[in-house]
């Protein structure tokens, strides 16, 4: 059972590094928790 323990519901979240790894993660939970989130990543 997932719980919900903060909303970010309105907000908006620029997440830098986030194609892998740590930063993916954090953007993907901070979508699941009603951001909108604009990722950024210097990969080529």
């Amino acid at each position: 059972m997932k719980t919900n323990l903060f909303s970010l519901a309105g907000k908006v979240a620029l997440i830098t590094g986030s194609s892998s790894g740590m930063g993916k993660a954090i953007a993907e939970v901070m979508s699941e928790n009603g951001a909108t989130v604009i990722i950024s990543s210097n990969d080529d």
